[in-house]
């Protein structure tokens, strides 16, 4: 199961909505609620769907998604399919917000090293993510171009705790916008037979030619409300050119796996 297992003017516009891309979960490279992902893919047969909202706020403009719409198909032993539908917003502080379809991604989770769970070895999968320019770029709710981002993940447990991360690059070539590189790694403890907690930290380069590197955090987890439904939250801000990158960003969900 794939749960626990990211304005200011038109020009940062941009690169800021390229921020928000990556805070969807799968998208955005995120293991929902965080941003880093894991190697994880759905069992064969079966499926998860999400409704959840993220986004990003920075010194005078709010943007993410409200809502959107996730679904994994474990379509191959060992192998997922991935879409994301996502509603976007975007605020600049003092104006109107735009709401409307955001860009749609796809993706195919795919482990080729199994956990051994009595030694060392991680599980490893690469999850190579499609981004669809279906959003309206003159309204700030897509990026008008299409990328993608071709990561290797990595995880290992240990009894309550697991710990996984990795990272890639992502092919970014929009009007303003450069290729760039995102790492991650989170630590999380399973807390009671319900709930599970965790926090990560992360970092990206530059997304484009005026912006700047970004180091972040998030802190959350998710809640067991029975074998099938699931609540997921997380909430965390910039350690490195905060007002340009992240103040604050937050996940919100509700998990169904079947």
């Amino acid at each position: 199961m794939n749960r626990v297992g990211g304005c200011v003017c038109r020009a940062a516009a941009v690169g800021v909505w390229s921020s928000v891309i990556l805070l969807l979960p799968g998208s955005a490279t995120a293991g929902p609620p965080f941003r880093t992902d894991d190697p994880v893919p759905v069992d064969l047969g079966h499926y998860e769907f999400y409704t959840f909202s993220t986004g990003t706020h920075v010194s005078d403009e709010t943007s993410g998604v409200l809502p959107a719409f996730e679904f994994n198909y474990g379509l191959i032993p060992d192998g997922q399919v991935h879409v994301v539908a996502p509603v976007a917003f975007d605020r600049l502080s003092g104006g109107s917000t735009q709401f409307g379809y955001g860009d749609t991604e796809f993706g195919f989770k795919y482990r080729f090293i199994h956990e051994d769970e009595k030694g060392w070895r991680p599980q490893v999968a690469t999850f190579p993510l499609l981004e669809i320019p279906t959003g309206d770029e003159g309204r700030d709710l897509g990026a008008g171009h299409v990328s993608a981002f071709f990561p290797i993940w990595v995880q290992k447990s240990f009894g309550k705790w697991t710990t996984y991360g990795g990272g890639g690059y992502w092919i970014n070539h929009g009007n303003g916008d450069r290729d760039f590189w995102f790492v991650g790694w989170l630590l999380q403890r399973q807390v009671t037979d319900k709930l599970t907690l965790g926090g990560e930290i992360f970092y990206q380069t530059a997304d484009a030619v005026d912006s700047k590197d970004s180091t972040a955090f998030n802190v959350g987890g998710f809640y067991d409300i029975n074998d099938h439904n699931h609540i997921l939250f997380s909430a965390g801000t910039g350690l490195q050119n905060a007002s340009e990158t992240d103040q604050f960003s937050w996940y919100l969900g509700y998990q169904f796996t079947y």
